[in-house]
This record gives C-alpha cells, sequence and structure tokens, in this order.
C-alpha cells in the first residue's frame, strides 16, 4: 500500500477541506442511470461473469480519479497509488451478506478469473471485517432487486470514513436501450461535484467504446 500526503498549497481548496471535515455528515450521493448494453453483450460475448466485470469496470473508472483514491488520516488527507474493490456477495450459510476483496489490476480478464474465485470462497466461508488499518479501498454493493433512484450507506461519521461507496442496481430497458442505476456516495472534503461528474462521465466512455466494439482489447488505455 504506497501513498502519498496531500498538501493543501491553494488556500481556497484548504478551506474547503477544513469547511467539509468538520462537518458531522460531509457526504454526498449522485444517482444517475447509465446505458450498457452494449457492454453488457461485449462482456457475455467473452464469457465473463457480469457482476466481476462489473467491479472491475467501476473500480478501473474510480482509480483512474485522483480525488476517489484519497482519504482522510485523522486531519489530514492521502492519496493512494491504487484502490482496491471490495464488494458485497450473497452466502450459502445465512441470508447476511459477505465482503469480497480482490487487488484491483487494469486486465479485465484476469480480475474476473479471480474475482469470480473470491466470490466462490466467501460463498461458504464468509467474512464481515475489512483488514484493520487499511482504507485503501472501493465499497461496492450490486443490488440486483431494483432499479433504484437513490442509496444511502451506513458510514462512520467519527471518525469519518472517507471510503467511497459505489452501487449498481437492477438493469431495465427504456427505448430499446438497457440502463443500468449507478450510485457514488463520496466524502465532500476530498471529493466534489465534478469528480462525481467525471466519474460519470468516464463510465459512459468506456461502456460505450469497449460495447461498440465487435473484439474489444483486454485493457483499454
Amino acid at each position: 500500500m504506497t501513498m502519498r500526503t496531500i498538501e493543501f498549497t491553494n488556500p481556497h481548496q484548504r478551506r474547503h477541506f477544513e469547511f467539509f471535515h468538520s462537518m458531522n455528515h460531509p457526504h454526498f450521493s449522485l444517482c444517475a442511470n447509465v446505458e450498457i448494453g452494449g457492454w453488457l453483450d461485449m462482456a457475455r460475448r467473452r464469457g465473463l461473469k457480469i457482476t466481476p466485470a462489473i467491479v472491475h469496470l467501476l473500480a478501473r473508472v474510480a482509480n483512474e480519479i485522483p480525488q476517489l483514491r484519497r482519504r482522510i488520516r485523522e486531519d489530514q488527507a492521502v492519496e493512494h497509488d491504487v484502490v482496491h474493490p471490495t464488494f458485497s456477495v450473497a452466502t450459502d450459510v445465512s441470508d447476511a451478506f459477505s465482503f469480497c476483496h480482490v487487488e484491483y489490476s487494469p486486465d479485465l480478464e484476469d480480475f474476473v478469473q479471480r474475482a469470480t474465485a473470491a466470490m466462490d470462497e466467501m460463498r461458504t466461508d464468509p467474512i464481515f471485517e475489512d483488514e484493520p488499518g487499511r482504507d485503501d479501498y472501493l465499497f461496492m454493493s450490486p443490488l440486483p432487486w431494483v432499479s433504484f433512484t437513490s442509496v444511502q450507506h451506513a458510514m462512520q461519521y467519527h471518525p469519518h470514513d472517507s471510503v467511497p461507496r459505489i452501487s449498481w442496481g437492477k438493469f431495465s430497458k427504456s427505448d430499446g436501450r438497457t440502463m443500468m442505476p449507478l450510485s457514488l456516495q463520496a466524502h465532500h472534503a476530498l471529493v466534489d461535484g465534478v469528480h462525481v461528474g467525471k466519474f460519470f462521465q468516464r463510465v459512459e466512455e468506456i461502456v460505450a467504446l469497449q460495447g461498440d466494439s465487435p473484439d474489444p482489447p483486454l485493457v483499454t488505455v
């Protein structure tokens, strides 16, 4: 786990950080529908399991945006070089879910293979705790039962939990297009509306690029 300390040399950026960091509830979220039909067809042609493939897609975009790799430790902002998805999976031992952690890599098929194996293990031997001392995570939750319009996640307020939450829901058809609700919840001292906007725009760009390609590459730089 490698990271660097963020020094806000711009006075306005520093005031922005301190303003939201002082709040009792400094988190905000945004939810929108993204068109994903062509991308799903691509994933199915390649024989990829859909859930870990979506996890990879969203983790890839989050890693491209520095603000989504930033965390708060006491009163200091830090930025990780890479952040890794931890996503919820159903278990066979109860109706409570398990956390499934998979180290991120840019290779889609490699990631899906490792994630599929980890999901199978968690179904029979679930865990519910994160590794102590780590915050280089992206917390993700598939909600395949409902095409939601908003999501609110549980978070630690004291000290502030600055790990982003990303959720996606049930696919639906609209005017012949397959839509997926997507939500991002983040700490406002680190992430602003423009960064959330870039997250959604980049997801749409990659989905369109890979979905339109008859033989998409494993990794698109």
